[in-house]
């Protein structure tokens, strides 16, 4: 099955994996509702297919508007086929440099704006008796590594909600539930990551330059939304090889990531509290 005569919504459409989905699903033939906080590079990408987007600019946590852009989203062809939930945002500090304010933005981007736009669109798909649920999760919502206590503990949460909410809905109410869990994807994350004191980091890192082509990405996750996966795994390398050991060695990963977590303590003992820690050793 593909995705053409669909119609898809996609959160986090202005950039990276989410425009990249945006562009592989209108070359399929499908209908797309871009979303995003950037409405210029939202409406650049819906002229090149001006007959098939529609642009719902928002702040994925403006929850006072949601229910009005679940309308709107609705209204617009009438039903919703797929809904991916992408938008989001990383981090890169120490839990020692990090402030509380840092952990509520990022489980409030990464793990209630996806669960709340979701539970405002899962009625109409009951009521409509199909449909599908993706989120972008990460490698890090299945592995704990350094410099992401935030950014994991988020992740985790969302893929425990969607993975409960398949075994709600799946045979109940015939609505496909998948996972998309990203390593390094050559994206602006890195650069867009928050440090300790909820400024943006300001620059990327190695293994995110040398990472996944984004449209790379997109055609795997396509391929694999449409065979109805629940586990989609966008990861190469030791991405790959920790999410394996982490299902059949964990206690080899957790020492894996405590040596690297190790690391980067020793960086800031010489460095001091506060400042910025090279997360190079880090590959998740």
């Amino acid at each position: 099955m593909g995705f053409a005569s669909k119609v898809v919504w996609i959160t986090g459409a202005s950039s990276g994996i989410g425009e990249a989905l945006a562009k592989a699903m209108l070359a399929q033939g499908a209908s797309v509702i871009l979303s995003g906080r950037r409405a210029d590079a939202l409406q650049a990408l819906a002229d090149t297919a001006p007959d098939n987007t529609l642009v719902l600019p928002f702040e994925t946590t403006d929850y006072a508007r949601l229910p009005e852009l679940v309308e709107q989203a609705w209204a617009w062809q009438g039903r919703i086929d797929l809904l991916i939930n992408n938008a989001g945002i990383s981090q890169r500090s120490l839990a020692l440099d990090t402030g509380l304010q840092v952990y509520r933005q990022l489980m409030e981007v990464d793990y209630l704006a996806p669960v709340a736009l979701t539970q405002l669109l899962l009625p109409r798909l009951v009521e409509q008796g199909s449909g599908q649920l993706a989120v972008v999760s990460s490698v890090a919502g299945k592995i704990g590594v350094p410099l992401r206590t935030g950014y994991c503990g988020a992740k985790h949460a969302v893929v425990g909600y969607f993975e409960a909410l398949r075994a709600e809905v799946e045979q109940a109410y015939g609505i496909g539930v998948s996972i998309i869990l990203p390593g390094s994807v050559r994206t602006a994350i890195a650069a867009n990551a928050l440090e300790g004191a909820g400024n943006a980091r300001g620059r990327s890192d190695a293994n995110i330059e040398n990472g996944i082509d984004p449209d790379d990405a997109a055609r795997t996750i396509l391929d694999e939304l449409s065979a109805g996966k629940h586990d989609i795994i966008i990861a190469e390398g030791m991405e790959l090889m920790a999410l394996q050991m982490r299902a059949s060695d964990p206690e080899r990963t957790f020492a894996f990531t405590a040596a690297e977590g190790a690391k980067l303590a020793q960086q800031r003992a010489e460095l001091g509290a506060g400042a910025s820690i090279d997360p190079n050793a880090v590959n998740t």
